[in-house]
């Protein structure tokens, strides 16, 4: 235990990402969020989940929320680094993190379940009670998290409660694990309409995991230099 724990950690050694982290170009967030642990506190459980997919989404461009203009459901897009922004998507709710600048922010595209001394079985087990398969059998561990809505429901994370506010670190987070991945796959966000600017290569996904997130980069007939480019942490961001 440190000599002098921060006080406003939720436990003495986490460490919960500071709204500084947040303050950076949004491709660089993307890339800088792959491995750390969303953490979520549902009644006595820390639901926990590790980035391995996101999507970088700028004011500037066509494919974004905020390119549609200010509105009060959009705010958040239009605030300090580091402040949720939660919306609606196929009929589940999507989490997003305002990034540097007016309207630029990063979507959490996947993760991956994670467990550790604060998020151990008892918390998994409450993440596939959250979102059983259409069955209503619990989601097998590569698929609980593979996909925005899907993120959400497993963490109990929903429009109402969180869009539009900061971190709380007694309730939501974002921890740094010490976790970072070997080699990312950058290549084209997925579901951006034609003529809004799909082939920006703004989607980032953790090489190791690339077959648990939405969809796999790296699956059969995709081009290395072509459809997508292996980077590693160190790469300047293209």
């Amino acid at each position: 235990m440190p000599a002098n724990p921060d006080p406003r950690q939720p436990w003495p050694q986490g460490h919960a990402l500071p709204a500084r982290f947040f303050d950076r170009d949004a491709r660089l967030l993307a890339r800088e969020l792959l491995g750390k642990v969303i953490r979520h506190k549902v009644a006595e459980h820390w639901l926990s989940a590790r980035i391995i997919e996101t999507e970088a989404y700028y004011l500037s461009e066509k494919g974004s929320h905020a390119s549609l203009g200010y509105t009060h459901k959009r705010r958040a897009l239009f605030m300090d680094g580091g402040h949720i922004y939660m919306y609606y998507a196929r009929g589940g709710d999507s989490l997003n993190f305002s990034a540097q600048g007016p309207g630029n922010a990063v979507l959490i595209k996947s993760a991956y379940p994670w467990q550790d001394g604060r998020s151990g079985a008892d918390s998994l087990a409450q993440m596939q009670v959250n979102n059983p398969d259409t069955r209503g059998a619990p989601r097998s561990l590569e698929r609980l998290c593979a996909g925005q809505t899907l993120l959400c429901k497993a963490l109990g994370l929903n429009v109402p409660d969180w869009d539009a506010q900061p971190f709380d670190e007694q309730r939501l987070f974002v921890e740094d694990i010490g976790e970072q991945p070997q080699q990312i796959v950058q290549c084209a966000r997925l579901g951006i309409p034609h003529g809004r600017d799909e082939h920006l290569p703004y989607r980032f996904v953790d090489a190791a995991f690339a077959r648990h997130c939405t969809r796999n980069p790296l699956r059969r007939g995709q081009r290395a230099g072509q459809d997508f480019h292996l980077l590693t942490p160190q790469d300047e961001h293209r």
